[in-house]
């Protein structure tokens, strides 16, 4: 089988780009209540679209990342449950890490009731992703000084 490496940097990129719109997300929606999300259209766009980005650039570096260390998954929640395995997340660290998959499948794909719990369970779990995203950046770190 032909060594898979993704481009070189992108994950860096990647880490970037998901800690600015994670960054963009606490300054200008995280202090958002439901009657504000519910009756402004495109604030909902707006708070949808952040975290839908997050997520798939979560998802997708992850991914990579495991396919880069001969790791395969099924699906995105397995994506999710095994990059959380190679970082030595606990069982329910990884359990959170799965639901982020199916939370960015209800944004994706549109699932109207779902989109505000989508927002809280992002809002309350958020940490979990920065301490991946903050294991990311470590293991990549180390990866390009060797």
């Amino acid at each position: 089988m032909p060594e898979f490496r993704y481009a070189k940097g992108r994950i860096m990129e990647s880490i970037v780009f998901i800690t600015k719109e994670m960054g963009e997300f606490e300054s200008d929606y995280n202090d958002k209540i439901w009657q504000e999300y519910s009756s402004d259209t495109k604030l909902q766009k707006l708070i949808d679209r952040t975290i839908e980005n997050i997520l798939t650039a979560v998802i997708e570096t992850s991914g990579a990342m495991l396919t880069e260390n001969d790791i395969s998954s099924d699906s995105y929640q397995d994506v999710m449950q095994k990059i959380g395995g190679f970082f030595n997340f606990s069982k329910d660290e990884r359990e959170a890490l799965a639901k982020f998959a199916v939370q960015r499948n209800r944004l994706a794909h549109r699932y109207l009731n779902f989109r505000w719990q989508v927002v809280q369970y992002y809002k309350e779990n958020r940490n979990i992703l920065k301490k991946l995203i903050n294991s990311m950046y470590n293991y990549e770190a180390l990866e390009q000084r060797e």
